[in-house]
């Protein structure tokens, strides 16, 4: 798979792995304050949110095969590989702070006892996610353009 590919492929899955991420954190400062039956109404919008971690698991490996690709340019590589690692956060952060209260809920259609800090590690979860989706993205931009500068330097300094 050529570079540009790979680049466009990383960019794409991350951007579409950000966008939900995103989501949820603006809409947070409106929704942690809402009473049980509301918040139960809104969580439903979550239904089928599930197939988005296709889009994540396409974010993960694309950001790692374009920092092996990257391996042999120091700049981009690091760049590259950083957004793997917080791609990679983020699904940490998922399946040990987010996926345990959906299970325990039962994906917000029951409320146990504790709910209220259930839906603050919940949201809190989310927003984290979203700011390592974000750095992710960034680093990525910042590895297309360290390995274009790098082209324009080679090209330029060739005797």
């Amino acid at each position: 798979m050529g570079l540009k590919t790979l680049q466009f492929l990383a960019l794409l899955f991350t951007a579409l792995g950000l966008a939900p991420s995103m989501a949820h954190l603006l809409e947070m400062p409106n929704k942690i304050k809402l009473p049980a039956e509301q918040y139960l109404t809104v969580q439903q919008i979550y239904r089928g949110w599930g197939l988005l971690g296709i889009v994540e698991i396409l974010a993960l490996l694309s950001t790692l095969a374009l920092a092996i690709r990257m391996r042999k340019q120091a700049r981009a590589f690091a760049l590259s590989f950083f957004a793997f690692l917080c791609v990679a956060s983020n699904l940490i952060v998922f399946f040990s702070f987010v996926y345990p209260i959906d299970f325990e809920t039962n994906h917000w259609a029951e409320l146990p006892d504790q709910w209220q800090a259930l839906r603050m590690q919940w949201e809190y979860a989310h927003a984290v996610d979203a700011g390592l989706y974000l750095i992710a993205l960034v680093a990525l931009i910042l590895s297309v353009l360290a390995t274009d500068l790098a082209r324009v330097r080679r090209r330029r300094y060739r005797p």
